[in-house]
């Protein structure tokens, strides 16, 4: 047998890095007048309140310095949309296409959404805090310095995602599917839950308490094919 890690040697693994949190500062804004999304449109320094954006189609649109506060979004279209330096408060919808978006120091707050669209995007400095995302599309995405708090997330697909420098914090996460994941510095200790349906092979990577790991026992015995009988 092996020996056991010393305590000099565990003190010298590097410490997880933490993610960056996004640096949001909003200027005045403009309330967003009467008028549908257009693709491949600008918006600027605007704030869209209680805006029913349903099945509106802005493929392509850019959000610079703007916030949305209780809109619907129920079948909306932004595929590769940019949100830049905005907040999104509130927001509700179902089947919402965010697929190849970006986002880069935003805020996605009390958000409820079902089924969201957000395969193939890019996340970076993002906090998606509090309310309840359900069957959220995040396949083959790469998020980096992204921070999950105290947000419920039911059956998220990572799949052939990557992420780095993702922070999970007082949140739960129901049968997430981790299949072909790639993680770097992904720092689970703080959830609240930790589900895994498949690709719990592809933690490494990721940091997880003494306490979460006799949680994931019989998913990590089940995977390598081990029987636990009394």
């Amino acid at each position: 047998m092996g020996r056991m890690p010393s305590e000099r040697q565990e003190r010298s693994r590097p410490a997880v890095k933490p993610a960056r949190r996004p640096e949001l500062r909003l200027p005045p804004l403009r309330p967003y007048g009467e008028g549908e999304l257009t693709p491949d449109g600008d918006y600027d320094g605007l704030i869209f309140e209680g805006t029913d954006l349903s099945a509106a189609e802005g493929p392509g649109a850019r959000f610079l310095d703007c916030a949305l506060e209780d809109c619907a979004l129920d079948g909306t279209v932004l595929r590769n949309a940019r949100f830049l330096d905005s907040r999104l408060s509130g927001v509700r919808g179902v089947g919402t296409d965010l697929s190849g978006a970006a986002l880069r120091d935003v805020e996605l707050v009390d958000a409820r959404l079902g089924g969201a669209q957000l395969h193939g995007a890019v996340l970076e400095r993002v906090l998606i805090s509090g309310g309840k995302v359900d069957f959220l599309n995040l396949r083959a995405a790469k998020l980096r310095d992204v921070v999950f708090e105290g947000v419920v997330l039911d059956e998220p697909d990572f799949g052939g995602a990557s992420l780095e420098r993702v922070t999970f914090h007082d949140c739960t996460l129901r049968a997430a599917d981790l299949t072909g994941v790639r993680l770097k510095d992904v720092d689970l200790r703080g959830a609240a839950r930790i589900d895994i349906a498949r690709g719990v092979d592809r933690l490494a990577g990721a940091v997880i308490s003494p306490a979460q790991l006799l949680d994931l026992a019989p998913v990590f015995a089940a995977a390598v094919g081990v029987r636990v009988e009394a």
